[in-house]
């Protein structure tokens, strides 16, 4: 099976898909409702919210890729894809993040590091593969060679952290991005 049958396969039960992307924001919603202020981050809830992530930012991811495939690389009209795969899992899963994290740090949210290493590390992957097909850069440069070694440089860090919090076991502490303070 093609990912081309996968997509219209699943396209197939546009019920199922509004059901499923329109229920995840509105329970993350609502069971900051039930457990109060403050209280996001204990025992049972924060496993609550750690389910409701990875249902949320898989599909999302997934089909974020598929976009940003079928924009950048086949040029693809987006008046010609179904909404309900392409575009709503990408929009729940804005939806179910900003509800969560009204209710919640995510740093309480068990393996949500993870996925942000993930998230990470698919868009260096993307935007590196977007520049080399763009840019077809292993032909040519045109910009100064310290140019190349500075943003080769930033995505080997980005890949690296993003590897990192992706890949770690749970006796490793978190190693939190560097932050650029201009003061």
């Amino acid at each position: 099976m093609t990912a081309r049958q996968i997509v219209a396969w699943v396209g197939q039960y546009p019920w199922h898909l509004t059901v499923l992307f329109i229920i995840l924001p509105l329970v993350s919603g609502l069971i900051g409702l039930i457990h109060g202020r403050d209280r996001g981050g204990l025992s049972p809830w924060k496993y609550v919210y750690a389910v409701l992530v990875y249902a949320a930012c898989i599909p999302g991811m997934l089909a974020a890729v598929l976009t940003g495939y079928i924009l950048f690389f086949t040029r693809q009209n987006m008046l010609d894809v179904n909404l309900l795969v392409y575009i709503a899992p990408i929009i729940s899963m804005a939806a179910t993040l900003i509800a969560i994290g009204k209710n919640v740090s995510f740093e309480e949210v068990p393996g949500f590091d993870r996925v942000t290493g993930l998230m990470v590390l698919l868009g260096v992957t993307f935007v590196l593969m977007l520049g080399l097909e763009r840019t077809r850069i292993w032909l040519f440069f045109g910009s100064s060679i310290f140019a190349l070694i500075a943003i080769v440089a930033v995505l080997f860090a980005l890949l690296k952290w993003a590897a990192h919090m992706l890949f770690r076991s749970k006796s490793e502490p978190r190693i939190k991005p560097r932050s650029f303070d201009l003061k």
